[in-house]
């Protein structure tokens, strides 16, 4: 086995810190600013890039590389807050939907010109066109080499 040379352990550990502490900051931030966890933004906005705001549960797992359960779990809570509802889905009586209410909408829509700054600011504005060019490009490369979720899919999202 190889072991990783010096520049490429600073990249790695640098990469899995980097994401460490921007996924806390960015959590505590979305927490603070708007009361959605980050999970709950997950959620919202890919219920709002979704055809009608709605998705069917296991595809939504799926692109959040959630369980089936621990997703039904957090929807029950944000269903309690008003933010999305299961509805059956319309192709097949036996799966459920997740969909998008009004309040969702609203509650997304009120985080992330927030959310979107904090990315700016802790992110995209840090970085030169390059460097942004770059890393697109890195995480394609390993997205694309990742094996894939169950349903065979790698997410196009998170």
């Amino acid at each position: 086995m190889a072991w990783l040379n010096e520049r490429e352990f600073r990249a790695w550990i640098g990469y899995r810190r980097m994401r460490l502490l921007l996924d806390a900051e960015m959590g505590r931030d979305l927490l603070r600013s708007s009361g959605l966890s980050a999970p709950d933004y997950d959620v919202l906005s890919n219920l709002t890039d979704a055809d009608g705001h709605r998705q069917r549960l296991t595809a939504l797992a799926a692109r959040m590389q959630w369980s089936k359960s621990r997703l039904s779990r957090h929807i029950g809570r944000m269903e309690e807050r008003g933010l999305v509802v299961r509805r059956e889905d319309r192709a097949d009586g036996r799966a459920t939907d997740v969909v998008l209410t009004e309040d969702g909408r609203r509650a997304i829509e009120a985080a992330a010109p927030d959310h979107v700054a904090w990315v700016r600011r802790h992110f995209v504005d840090l970085l030169t066109e390059e460097q942004l060019r770059v890393f697109g490009e890195v995480t394609e490369i390993v997205l694309a080499n990742l094996p894939a979720t169950e349903d065979g899919r790698l997410p196009d999202s998170v």
